[in-house]
């Protein structure tokens, strides 16, 4: 009987580039360092007879695209709103999605959550689990809520295995928690390797396009903030989704980076309580919660997420330096950002700050990098600088340009229409965008249109 060939090779980490020896730089993605050696074994038998012809029976048969039809029911919902947004209306049948994000942010939970609202509609959902034991999962599911008869659990790490029990039982959606942990008896090398995860997948996506199985799989992300394993299994998935915020802080955001089926422009907002994540409908007025009154620095501006304006609040402080050069330091939004406004600021408006220390924060623990906020970094840092508080409802939006002048910004009439919901009165907007936003506004909001920063000092102090 012919033996297997097992082999030595060469994985990146990050792109997963294939090689037959070390390397300090990674020809595929230029990282350095990324390079790790494993053991794959190759069966004699891969391209033998008997696969060729198991392939020719099983060969696939073009389909007119005129002749394809494509309706509501090819979608699945979740029942979690937010959830749905960020998907594009709901788990598309066969599709395979990716769940990232940092330890204890809240993955396997709003999973069971949604195996809860599927098992509930009559669907057959089934919850693999290859980190926890059965009693573990029934803890977490019990803190959440009644489980329908609908609801399967199965604890196994082997791929086989897992993929025999798919093809018996025929479920509709399975969640794969984490794929970091699965493994496949034909790889030889150690469950969480290149190798392993990027053949698990491989085998996860078979199944899913086949059996028309929707699979939800967990991923662990690396110390940068990136799915731990080959870059190519973002590629491989139909849908990458990622949880931000702080694990310690009440508030989650779920974005979507990759998705075949929708706009990756979506953001889903949650609150981790007792019973698991629950959504945010409001999440301008969450964001804005326990902003302080009368406060120098404080300006309120507006973010447009896909198509859900936000409204947040920018935190400036500015102060004397004691030391030859000044520290700069933002949270939320680029640096080299702020910089260039505050360069902006000294040279069309005569404000010294070269002497001054500067701090800027978006509150809420929001990575803000939309150009349309910029008008509301330059005047929060003029109001710390000038030690004189704005009026508290005030909003403002536009990007700024090198000349000091305010430049357009997309979608101007929703962000002035979420203002005006939350009790707003005033909203300085880009000069260009006046005329659109005063068609569109339905209350006594005023509009104050600006065409350089100048203008936008002398209209608010």
């Amino acid at each position: 009987m012919a033996k297997s060939k097992t082999s030595t090779v060469f994985f990146c980490q990050s792109c997963g580039y294939e090689s037959s020896k070390w390397m300090g730089q990674c020809p595929g993605c230029r990282g350095w360092n990324t390079f790790v050696e494993e053991s794959v074994s190759k069966s004699p038998y891969a391209g033998g007879a008997a696969a060729k012809n198991e392939r020719r029976e099983n060969r696939a048969v073009p389909t007119v695209l005129s002749e394809i039809r494509i309706t509501e029911e090819n979608r699945i919902t979740t029942g979690i709103g937010e959830l749905d947004r960020v998907l594009g209306g709901g788990i598309v049948q066969g599709s395979l999605t990716l769940v990232g994000g940092d330890p204890g942010i809240g993955k396997s939970t709003l999973l069971l959550q949604v195996c809860r609202n599927l098992s509930a509609g009559g669907h057959k959902v089934l919850y693999i689990s290859g980190e926890e034991s059965l009693a573990q999962v029934k803890m977490r599911a019990d803190r959440i809520g009644d489980f329908a008869e609908g609801m399967l659990l199965l604890c196994e790490t082997s791929l086989d295995a897992i993929s025999e029990v798919i093809r018996t039982q025929k479920p509709e959606a399975v969640v794969i928690d984490s794929i970091q942990t699965m493994y496949n008896e034909n790889v030889s090398s150690a469950p969480g390797s290149v190798s392993q995860v990027r053949e698990s997948t491989g085998i996860l996506l078979q199944l899913a396009k086949g059996l028309g199985v929707s699979v939800m799989i967990v991923g662990h992300v690396t110390k940068e903030g990136t799915v731990a394993g080959p870059r190519v299994l973002e590629h491989m998935v139909d849908t990458v989704l990622y949880f931000e915020g702080d694990r310690h802080a009440s508030y989650r955001i779920l974005r979507g980076v990759k998705n075949r089926f929708g706009s990756t422009d979506e953001i889903g907002v949650f609150e981790m309580q007792e019973q698991g994540l629950m959504e945010v409908k409001n999440a301008s007025e969450y964001m804005l919660d326990g902003r302080p009154e009368n406060a120098s620095g404080s300006v309120v501006s507006c973010t447009m997420e896909g198509t859900r304006p936000l409204l947040v609040e920018i935190q400036a402080l500015v102060c004397g330096t004691n030391f030859g050069i000044p520290r700069r330091q933002t949270i939320g939004t680029d640096f080299n950002r702020v910089n260039l406004l505050m360069a902006v600021l000294e040279k069309r408006s005569g404000i010294q700050l070269a002497n001054c220390d500067a701090y800027v924060n978006i509150t809420g623990g929001m990575k803000i990098m939309e150009p349309a906020i910029d008008l509301g970094i330059v005047l929060a840092v003029v109001s710390s600088f000038k030690n004189k508080a704005l009026n508290p409802r005030l909003v403002a939006f536009g990007e700024v340009g090198l000349s000091g002048e305010v430049r357009s910004v997309a979608l101007a009439a929703q962000r002035v229409a979420e203002a005006e919901k939350l009790g707003f009165d005033t909203c300085i907007v880009p000069y260009v965008c006046v005329e659109n936003c005063r068609k569109n506004k339905g209350g006594n909001i005023k509009i104050i249109g600006v065409k350089n920063v100048q203008d936008a000092m002398n209209s608010v102090f």
